[in-house]
């Protein structure tokens, strides 16, 4: 995911894309592998795309394609793949129909301009389109807008993740070895400690995620076991499928 905007560098704009997007791809099983918060630098988003479309199944970008001066990841994405940047018919009758034809509408029309030969992303809102170039999808920074936008793309789906947690009223210093046997002798799972403080208690959330529902519940009960034996009953227990 290459998150795009001056405005996420400075604050200035909570980011919630991320999170989203994770959790939307993950119930494909799907990992994200990645994630950057990137200025709006031509050069810099051009050289991004280039860099990671080679490492990864898929690229998502969010942010800068709306109608302002500072909205240039469409013209960054061409430069990237060395085309021009074309105004997309059906992008912008979409945007002339909904659109009064005063001073706004030449502004609005920036939004319909795409790197030559790139196919669109559906705005389920009605709104204009993403779009996407090989395995580069480039969509909206607003959060409702992309999430109207997301669902539309064709992503294959795999087996999905699981996950399960608990808690346990101990430091991870504590378990940290105990952890480690964990994680390897499951190595198929993702095993992550997460330390918390509550109401001036410290404590520890250990988060098993995988594929194989029958694994993350041998692993869950290897760790449960573990942390009994050391005399800390965890405070709560999560899954995310049925237990009953």
């Amino acid at each position: 995911m290459l998150l795009i905007g001056n405005e996420l560098l400075s604050g200035r704009t909570r980011e919630s894309n991320l999170h989203y997007i994770a959790e939307y791809l993950g119930a494909k099983g799907i990992r994200v592998a990645e994630a950057r918060v990137i200025p709006d630098i031509h050069q810099r988003i051009a050289d991004t795309v280039n860099e990671v479309r080679k490492k990864h199944d898929y690229i998502f970008t969010t942010g800068g394609i709306g109608p302002t001066h500072d909205d240039i990841t469409a013209e960054s994405i061409a430069l990237a793949f060395d085309l021009p940047l074309v105004e997309n018919e059906t992008i912008a009758n979409r945007i002339k129909t909904r659109t009064p034809r005063d001073s706004t509408l030449t502004n609005r029309l920036r939004m319909a301009r795409v790197p030559q030969g790139a196919s669109l992303i559906e705005n389920l809102t009605g709104g204009p389109q993403g779009f996407y170039l090989e395995n580069v999808y480039v969509m909206a920074g607003i959060p409702s807008v992309l999430r109207a936008m997301l669902p539309t793309i064709d992503i294959a789906s795999c087996a999905p993740l699981h996950s399960c947690s608990l808690e346990v009223a101990l430091g991870e210093s504590h378990i940290a070895r105990q952890l480690d046997e964990v994680q390897r002798q499951f190595p198929m799972l993702e095993v992550g400690s997460y330390p918390f403080v509550r109401d001036g208690q410290i404590g520890t959330s250990v988060v098993f995620r995988g594929t194989e529902i029958e694994q993350l519940s041998a692993a869950f009960d290897t760790t449960r076991q573990v942390l009994l034996r050391l005399g800390a009953r965890p405070t709560s227990e999560t899954f995310d499928w049925d237990t009953s």
